[in-house]
């Protein structure tokens, strides 16, 4: 099937659909644009139907899954607005000066969107997990790994627990030697993917605790952490590891650690010279 005919694809099978899979038909096709942006779990709820029935909707278009028809629906011709590789509503004809200031404007209102979403009683809760814990693995996958390394490199320099575990067969290799006293501090944007959900179950059955860092507080992630924190940015499917959706990332990282650091601020001071007196001889 070509990723242009899903809104034909719909009209044609729209009276061999069930009630329920016509109530999402119905949504998608009256918000084009908007649902390109969406959660299975957001739109879900939008239609009113269960998860399983956007799953069933999907296949029975033809489609593998979820991720799979919201690019048909990104790449359909007939769709609103084809939706753009690009965040920051970057044109072709943008000169780099306008480009710049686009980019810009996307780059903080991630941050703005972030902090509006921010419940400051869940941060303290998030610091009160992770400083209670023997041992802190921030994990993720893809790009959100590059967030979970950035984020054991930060917390390293005032803390000594904090270790990033980079590859998924390590992660699952960790996860099963977890006990009660560690700690998970997880980056998924989508809350969505097989290894994290598989990962997440797992520290559970070992008593673990889970601090998850997403964009959907409704995601199967989110119903598996203890505690979510939930980042600002849209991101289209073709808009994949975008620096906007990281920044509100990135944001929450840099929330959690200063509150982290304001609890023993005499104790974080001692450690980060330690740490500076060591890096010291590393540069010229």
């Amino acid at each position: 099937m070509s990723s242009g005919d899903v809104f034909t694809r719909i009209n044609r099978e729209y009276y061999q659909l069930t009630g329920a899979e016509r109530k999402i038909a119905d949504h998608i096709m009256l918000q084009r644009q908007e649902c390109q942006y969406m959660s299975i779990s957001e739109l879900a709820e939008a239609a009113e139907v269960a998860e399983a029935t956007v799953s069933r909707f999907c296949r029975r278009l033809g489609y593998r899954g979820y991720s799979a028809f919201k690019l048909a629906v990104a790449g359909s011709p007939t769709g609103a607005r084809p939706i753009s590789p690009l965040y920051g509503e970057i044109e072709a004809e943008d000169d780099v000066g306008e480009m710049c200031k686009k980019l810009c404007a996307a780059d903080v209102e991630a941050i703005t969107q972030t902090l509006e979403m921010l419940d400051p009683a869940t941060v303290s809760a998030a610091a009160d997990l992770l400083l209670s814990a023997d041992r802190v693995l921030c994990m993720g996958l893809g790009g959100s790994m590059i967030l979970a390394r950035e984020a054991a490199h930060l917390f390293s320099t005032a803390m000594p627990n904090f270790y990033a575990v980079d590859d998924s067969h390590h992660q699952a290799i960790r996860g099963a030697m977890l006990s009660a006293r560690d700690a998970v501090l997880y980056y998924s944007y989508s809350g969505s993917t097989r290894d994290m959900v598989d990962l997440l179950k797992m520290a559970r059955e070992r008593g673990a605790r889970t601090v998850l860092i997403t964009r959907f507080p409704k995601s199967p992630g989110a119903a598996l952490a203890d505690i979510v924190l939930e980042c600002g940015a849209k991101e289209g499917p073709l808009q994949m590891g975008s620096i906007a959706a990281r920044m509100g990332q990135l944001y929450l990282t840099d929330v959690l650690f200063n509150e982290m650091c304001r609890r023993d601020m005499e104790g974080c001071r001692e450690r980060r010279r330690l740490v500076a007196d060591a890096l010291a001889d590393k540069h010229m």
